[in-house]
């Protein structure tokens, strides 16, 4: 039997009804329909007993998922349920499709975006922006950059940052809005490009089968899905004449990177800001979000009430059933234990950051130079 509604159904239905979002208290907070009310999943089978039967009920998760298996569990007791199809990817795609069917709506909401980023956030996305950009010598006059967009908060608004760069900056270079359509279900591929013409980013598609490619993979396919994407957007940046690739790492990740690769891997080292590839001749990678917080990322998120994909992976389900939060994941480890630390000391981040920039050779037992060779400190001892 299916159980499946659109939320437009959902909404089209003039009954009195019932629609819970059952993700957890806290994504609910952040964005959920106005309709909603929030019973979380791990509370909604022990609050049974409270649900009418004479009324439809309506169900929203992340991916719609865990809406369905609770379906599946309630219709046969008697009660009119129904999961919305897509989970609270549906709710996005309504609401930013009728964002986008008001042109006037749709520029006044555009300008908004801007200018949070130029005044509001001035100081914790766009000084550190152009901060990250002089600090690290990323671009340079003459420069083609085609900057990837994933469609997450963090490409987005690196997008929106170089638009402002090119009317506001000094530098003479030239940019290509660059997205990979990997093979991304139709809900996130829709938010992308709803999003971009929300925002007024000039975007260059182009698809590719690493998805179905890496499916085949055994175990973990992350590792080999990353590494295939990256050459994907480097063959396609050198063919539309770019020099460098910009992604959206920021300062979380670096301190992230770090601490992971410590516990986890037994070596120091950092994500840099700045990187020559390997593979292809005269191709540059940079990162310019590097010294901006995710916190100001999700801040400006917020306050401009905009909806971003989280996690567009349609091979791992645990990815789309969490929302892309990286639960159970090394680096979810990592960011719950960079927390426990703030508790702690609020110098801990800033002095993560700050250990790969003050590194005394002479107090290191072994280092690697770039081409493998290796030193050890008994060698001039």
């Amino acid at each position: 039997m299916n159980y499946t509604k659109t939320y437009e159904e959902m909404l089209s239905d003039d009954r009195k009804k019932l629609f819970i979002d059952i993700r957890e208290s806290e994504e609910f907070e952040k964005n959920s329909p106005p309709e909603a009310v929030n019973i979380p999943r791990e509370e909604f089978r022990e609050r049974i007993d409270e649900l009418p039967k004479d009324e439809p009920i309506y169900l929203i998760c992340y991916s719609g998922k865990y809406s369905d298996e609770l379906c599946e569990v309630l219709s046969p007791k008697g009660y009119e349920i129904y999961s919305i199809k897509s989970g609270i990817y549906s709710y996005y795609k309504y609401t930013i499709e009728h964002q986008l069917s008001d042109e006037e709506e749709q520029e006044k909401r555009c300008r908004e975006i801007e200018r949070s980023i130029i005044k509001k956030y001035r100081r914790d996305l766009w000084s550190q922006f152009t901060k990250a950009i002089n600090t690290y010598e990323l671009i340079k006059d003459g420069d083609k950059i085609a900057v990837c967009i994933s469609g997450g908060k963090d490409s987005m608004l690196m997008a929106k940052l170089f638009q402002e760069l090119l009317k506001h900056g000094k530098k003479y270079f030239d940019v290509v809005y660059l997205v990979m359509n990997p093979g991304y279900n139709d809900i996130n591929y829709t938010t992308i490009l709803n999003n971009a013409k929300l925002m007024q980013i000039p975007i260059t598609v182009f698809d590719s089968d690493i998805f179905d490619i890496v499916a085949d993979e055994s175990g973990s396919p992350c590792y080999l899905c990353a590494r295939m994407r990256r050459g994907a957007l480097y063959s396609k940046a050198k063919e539309l004449g770019c020099n460098k690739i910009a992604l959206g790492h920021h300062y979380d990740d670096v301190i992230e990177t770090i601490l992971m690769g410590m516990l986890y891997g037994g070596q120091f080292q950092t994500m840099m800001p700045k990187l020559h590839s390997t593979n292809f001749e005269g191709m540059e990678l940079i990162r310019p979000l590097y010294l901006i917080r995710e916190e100001s990322i999700k801040k400006w998120r917020e306050y401009n009430n905009l909806t971003f994909i989280n996690c567009a992976c349609r091979l791992t389900e645990s990815c789309a059933s969490c929302g892309g939060t990286e639960k159970g994941s090394k680096r979810a480890e990592i960011k719950e234990l960079i927390a426990e630390l703030r508790e702690r000391s609020p110098f801990i981040e800033a002095n993560i950051f700050k250990s790969v920039e003050n590194v005394h050779l002479n107090a290191i037992v072994a280092y690697k130079t770039a081409d493998g060779e290796k030193h050890h400190f008994l060698d001039r001892y």
